[in-house]
């Protein structure tokens, strides 16, 4: 395992001091499952670890970035045909904006945490998700004249437009892709920082992904969903 560590892991674990395949699994329960830190800590305590459910915190919020910068590397390409819409969040005793979308056959296309819901929240969501993920031929959203306005004003910066729909109808697959997410946020009571929030809710994407088949593996090879999340370490 250290020979094929991935680096940015290994600077990680230099300051943590437990082995890696306990804290992938501490970080791996956290975002897979609707479980909350003092959960963690008795689950661990049962296979005879002591962890402190702060730790198991600390591990998350170090760790996720590197992976989910992993995964990345590995993301399946998404359909041309994209679902958005945002939900709510609340971090620190506040509601912020998870922008989301989803292709047409639920494949998470990419996804944004932002502290207001306006024209310039959605339009940083869309160039993101463009970036990552290529031009879409068709953009559906709801009736939000911001997200309306973000993709119009990206459209006319474009020698070739992509289509631009308003359904709410068209928009119910995203919107039933919400819940997955915030069934595991929920035992969180919320999030402290937005920073954290940010992290966390990537992890928590990055895993969602892998439960939907959206990660690369090697040809012929079948690996579980927790295989493949904790192949990323490596």
């Amino acid at each position: 395992m250290k020979q094929t560590m991935n680096p940015a892991v290994a600077r990680v674990l230099k300051r943590l001091h437990y082995p890696l395949d306990v804290i992938l699994m501490c970080v791996r329960w956290y975002v897979a499952y609707p479980l909350s830190l003092r959960h963690l800590e008795e689950m661990v305590a049962e296979r005879g670890i002591a962890v402190d459910h702060s730790t198991v915190h600390r591990w998350a919020i170090k760790l996720l970035p590197v992976l989910e910068k992993a995964f990345r590397r590995h993301k399946r390409p998404v359909g041309k045909s994209w679902r958005m819409n945002e939900t709510y969040i609340r971090v620190k005793g506040e509601w912020r904006y998870l922008y989301r979308a989803v292709d047409r056959d639920g494949n998470t296309i990419d996804f944004l945490l932002r502290a207001h819901r306006d024209k310039a929240a959605a339009r940083r969501f869309f160039e993101k998700s463009i970036a990552q993920n290529d031009v879409p031929e068709t953009v559906t959203i709801d009736k939000s004249g911001a997200n309306l306005a973000a993709l119009e004003a990206i459209n006319a910066d474009r020698e070739t437009p992509f289509r631009i729909r308003q359904s709410k109808y068209l928009n119910n697959l995203v919107e039933q892709d919400h819940r997955a997410i915030k069934r595991r946020t929920r035992p969180m009571l919320g999030f402290k920082n937005f920073r954290c929030a940010r992290i966390l809710l990537s992890g928590i994407e990055c895993m969602h992904m892998i439960a939907k088949g959206q990660m690369k593996c090697d040809t012929g090879l079948y690996r579980s969903v927790a295989d493949q999340f904790y192949s990323l370490a490596t």
